[in-house]
């Protein structure tokens, strides 16, 4: 799942090389944290949060495959 965000993020962002994603996991869930360069913060959310929204539905579609519930936090 980890790999997924970065890879999708890198691609939507201006500064690649900024892009990290952390993987904090529990029983049940997983919490990913994608942080960003402060100036490619508004295209990895995207106008009214469609890019994150379309990310974050990815994600669950991704770990509904391997029976887990993982949660995407963008991290400022």
């Amino acid at each position: 799942m980890k790999e997924l965000i970065d890879y999708i993020a890198k691609a939507l962002v201006d500064h690649p090389d900024q892009v990290a994603v952390s993987e904090i996991e529990g029983n049940q869930t997983s919490v990913l944290e994608l942080k960003v360069a402060k100036e490619d913060l508004g295209k990895v959310i995207g106008k009214q949060g469609r890019t994150a929204r379309a990310m974050r539905t990815i994600l669950s579609a991704a770990s509904a495959k391997v029976k887990k519930r993982t949660v995407l936090e963008i991290i400022e």
